[in-house]
């Protein structure tokens, strides 16, 4: 307890330590298939696959890929939206002890053509819409085995598509003709550690190539129970026959793998799935549902959903469980927004290299606005200074956050380099700077690259952003560091207003004075209609740092 004072906060069912089982991430299926064989595992578009059958699909999947000649060790790229053929061809993958590399389906021909050809990429899972970037991806890549499907293929009522109307190229493979053309449900005779690499995650790089983060399935165990045990005081309520997710989150994100699909295995819980964010669309779907039990998201989408005029008849406050909030800071406003429904939410912070957790408020107990909560069971915790790393620094003050957990992924794949520069007798270095207060719980200040040094001061943009949703009129915003001649760097903000509202730049820069010291005010503003965003809705700082550097060489 001496060293993590913060287990004292810990809500009254969740252990301070874990036992973690050996076994293999692909494991858990077989908890649902054993308990709640005939409950629905997925609900995609209204078509329901129980968790008996689904284990059916994943092992006839997996004796399918290795009668392909897929071997342990093998990178298989999984490049498919949230969708029942995604968790079959994830967990084929991983029966086989092969490695699953998640795949954005937003990334180009030349990022698709990068990371495919650094893993090393001998079978690739993909879709219909995103041929056109696959064709040029095989002229300039080998990749021996590639499985389509199209996404209509498990929904009732749409029939099903055949290699001659998807136009496969010879040799490719039709993803349900795989499955209908193997019997065998019996499990690959393959031994599988839970030190064994499972999962290539990429993280978004400061330069170049994204790294590849190496999770293993003992880092996936430890992250699903620590996710199950956190969210148990109030979702443990709920019986398991009554239990669903919504899966919004993209699967190919850790986020979506770790907090929504292995979540669900370990609690027998019905996967509504949802292959893209669709404001009114979504809106429909919770009309179909009496009850979801958990929903983990991120601040753009559940503002979007709480603030919706259909969000009061159609009783979200009766029908939600327990929204979780990650990816970034989730505005005071909608905090309060979601304790006045008297929706239980708890907001963390996670990365890649974490496997998606480290830190989070509990979901009961005290919750601390704009902060992170504290660590996780079997999680240790540091704040060092920000130039060299060694020292810890003093409660109130800010430091890099240094962290040791069974969640820590074994290396980034391929780069020895990077990985030496994050990883230092086990603590791995996060990039993020943090105060921890009396309580001893987290609040992130910044990035340490986002940080913005302005005439000598140190910035974090995250604190103008907390300012700027203040305002009435802002919709979203976001703040960075631009080149100044005179300053080194100058504050400049960018911002969508809501709908029908109109502002001026002196307007925002004058609600700031009243709200920050002079030199973390902005000096410009820019009025946008859209921001960049990744696939999990975080806007993304870098790209607008990019284009103003960019502006200024020119």
């Amino acid at each position: 307890m001496e060293n993590r004072p913060w287990q004292r906060h810990y809500d009254y069912n969740v252990p301070t330590t874990i036992r973690y089982p050996r076994l293999a991430a692909h494991e858990l299926i077989n908890i649902p298939a054993g308990s709640l064989p005939d409950k629905p595992a997925t609900n995609f578009y209204g078509t329901e696959i129980t968790f008996y059958k689904l284990r059916q699909q994943i092992l006839r999947m997996a004796n399918a890929l290795g009668e392909l000649g897929v071997k342990k060790g093998d990178r298989i790229g999984v490049h498919l939206p949230t969708s029942p053929q995604y968790i079959i061809a994830y967990y084929a993958t991983l029966h086989l002890g092969a490695i699953v590399v998640n795949l954005n389906p937003m990334y180009t021909v030349d990022e698709l053509t990068a990371l495919t050809s650094n893993t090393g990429v001998t079978t690739l899972f993909t879709f219909d819409m995103v041929l056109p970037n696959i064709r040029p991806l095989c002229q300039e890549v080998e990749i021996p085995r590639v499985i389509v499907t199209k996404v209509t293929d498990f929904i009732d009522g749409f029939g099903q598509s055949t290699p001659k109307e998807l136009e496969l190229e010879e040799g490719w493979h039709h993803f349900s003709q795989l499955l209908e053309n193997t019997s065998s449900t019996s499990l690959p005779r393959v031994e599988v550690v839970p030190q064994d690499p499972a999962l290539i995650q990429f993280t978004g790089g400061t330069t170049g190539l994204p790294k590849g983060a190496v999770l293993t399935h003992a880092n996936l165990v430890a992250a699903t129970l620590q996710c199950a045990l956190w969210g148990s005081p109030t979702m443990g309520l709920t019986p398991a026959e009554r239990r669903s997710v919504l899966a919004v989150l993209p699967f190919f994100h850790v986020y979506g793998t770790v907090v929504v699909l292995s979540w669900a295995m370990f609690n027998c819980a019905t996967q509504i799935l949802v292959p893209r964010f669709e404001l009114d669309e979504l809106m429909g779907l919770f009309a179909n549902f009496k009850e979801i039990t958990f929903f983990p998201s991120v601040p753009t989408m559940i503002n979007a959903i709480l603030n919706h005029p259909k969000a009061e008849e159609l009783q979200l406050d009766k029908k939600l469980g327990l929204l979780n909030s990650g990816a970034a800071p989730m505005p005071v406003e909608l905090i309060e927004k979601a304790r006045d429904m008297g929706i239980f939410f708890s907001e963390g912070w996670g990365m890649s290299e974490t496997t998606s957790l480290g830190i989070a408020n509990p979901i009961l107990g005290l919750k601390k606005v704009g902060g992170i909560g504290i660590p996780f069971p079997d999680t240790d915790v540091k704040l060092v200074d920000v130039e060299e790393g060694k020292q810890e620094v003093a409660k109130g003050e800010p430091g890099e956050i240094i962290i040791k957990s069974p969640l820590l992924m074994k290396e980034y794949w391929n780069n020895p380099e990077e990985t030496a520069g994050q990883l230092k007798d086990g603590w791995l270095f996060t990039g993020d700077i943090a105060v921890q207060d009396e309580d001893d719980y987290f609040a992130i200040v910044d990035r340490k690259k986002d940080m913005i040094i302005a005439g000598g001061y140190n910035i974090y943009p995250r604190e103008i952003d907390e300012v700027l949703y203040q305002h009435p009129k802002i919709a979203d915003a976001v703040s960075v560091g631009v080149p100044d001649e005179y300053r080194g760097e100058t504050v400049k903000v960018f911002v969508i207003l809501k709908e029908g509202q109109s502002a001026t730049e002196d307007e925002i820069i004058d609600f700031c004075k009243e709200k920050l010291a002079a030199y973390k005010s902005p000096k410009l503003v820019e009025f946008r209609t859209e921001l960049p965003k990744s696939a999990v809705g975080k806007i993304l700082r870098k790209v607008l740092r990019d284009e103003e550097a960019a502006k200024q060489k020119e």
